[in-house]
């Protein structure tokens, strides 16, 4: 598949027709329905398909159901859960992906730039810009039952403490304050976490062990508040970035958030700053490994709790993951819309 191409207007505008698949909790449908309704009619397009999620189809099925309507391109307007089911059902094919942020996280709009406060300046983009190729990640998951299944993901899958704080995180607090609740959930997880022992093997490499808190699979690195949490990731370069976590107590945390905030988000802006970070960061010092490759096998020594971009899946006996390059079309800027740079072979960072 391209990296690039001018998508939903190869088809004359007399036939092109979006779909909107929309979260009804999230979604202020009246202004959504407006909004779209004269962006499309204003692009030449027809009246859009409104198809509705719910809680036995988060957004799927629905948009498998546009597709074989034969749209020619798919609004999700939601949170990351409708973003990553949407982003699911259009995986491989050739209709982009126009997205609307009304979630709290809004982690693939983040990681892509697009607007988060401005639905108007987002609509604008699905209908005016271009179709650009990203990654996706799939993981393929082995429940407590043996049974296996697949799944997408956008951003982040995490295994272990991080997705024990998903599964603790209050509801009701995500949503008075958005993501700042994941804080509330970590302060409460953190100090209960045990360390756990997993298998791992990158590729066709050898098999390695390690005693970890949680460890994080990244198809892209920004996290709410912009935070840097992996700056190497990219979303169209064909490999995950992994991140393992092994902090040893409060200390060890506080050099995560460090190197998070300080060498992530302040140091590597510069050269002086990489420098710096070469010379002051050592081996054995670090609570944070990070690695690289096209896909990774992890088997935890006990069923561990699994999630991803901010979904939980319960309890799993192991995952692989791998990277499928390419494989969505997402709408943005026309001038963003440039070919993917691969890498490779799966190396170390």
């Amino acid at each position: 598949m391209p990296a690039s191409s001018s998508g939903p207007s190869d088809i004359p505008s007399s036939v092109r027709r979006a779909a909107v698949v929309y979260n009804p909790v999230k979604t202020d449908v009246d202004r959504l329905r407006q909004s779209v309704n004269t962006a499309a009619a204003a692009a030449g397009w027809a009246e859009p398909l409104w198809l509705e999620t719910s809680v036995a189809d988060p957004g799927q099925r629905v948009a498998r159901q546009a597709l074989r309507q034969g749209v020619a391109m798919v609004l999700a307007a939601g949170g990351d859960g409708t973003v990553r089911a949407v982003a699911e059902a259009l995986r491989g094919s050739e209709v982009g992906l126009g997205i609307l942020p009304v979630g709290t996280g809004n982690l693939l709009a983040r990681n892509l730039q697009l607007p988060l406060n401005s639905l108007d300046d987002a609509i604008s983009i699905a209908f005016a810009g271009a179709d650009k190729a990203i990654d996706l990640g799939v993981a393929s998951v082995t429940s407590v039952d043996n049974s296996i299944t697949d799944h997408v993901f956008l951003v982040m899958a995490g295994l272990g403490l991080d997705a024990q704080m998903i599964a603790e995180t209050r509801p009701d607090l995500k949503k008075q304050v958005g993501w700042l609740a994941y804080v509330d959930a970590g302060m409460r997880a953190i100090p209960k976490a045990e360390p756990f022992r997993i298998r791992y093997s990158l590729g066709t490499r050898s098999e390695h062990q390690a005693l970890v808190s949680t460890i994080l699979i990244a198809n892209c690195g920004v996290l709410p508040g912009n935070i840097q949490f992996l700056p190497d990731a990219l979303i169209d370069d064909g490999v995950l970035d992994i991140a393992v976590l092994q902090p040893k107590g409060v200390l060890g945390w506080l050099k995560i958030w460090r190197r998070v905030t300080w060498q992530n988000g302040v140091l590597r802006r510069s050269a002086v700053g990489r420098r710096i970070i070469e010379l002051t960061e050592t081996d054995n010092e670090r609570a944070m490994t990070t690695l690289v490759g096209t896909d990774i096998r992890i088997v935890p020594d006990q069923p561990q709790q699994f999630e991803l971009d901010g979904d939980e899946f319960g309890l799993v006996k192991s995952v692989f993951l791998r990277a499928d390059a390419g494989a969505l079309l997402v709408r943005v800027p026309a001038g963003r819309a440039v070919d993917a740079q691969i890498p490779n072979g799966s190396v170390g960072r």
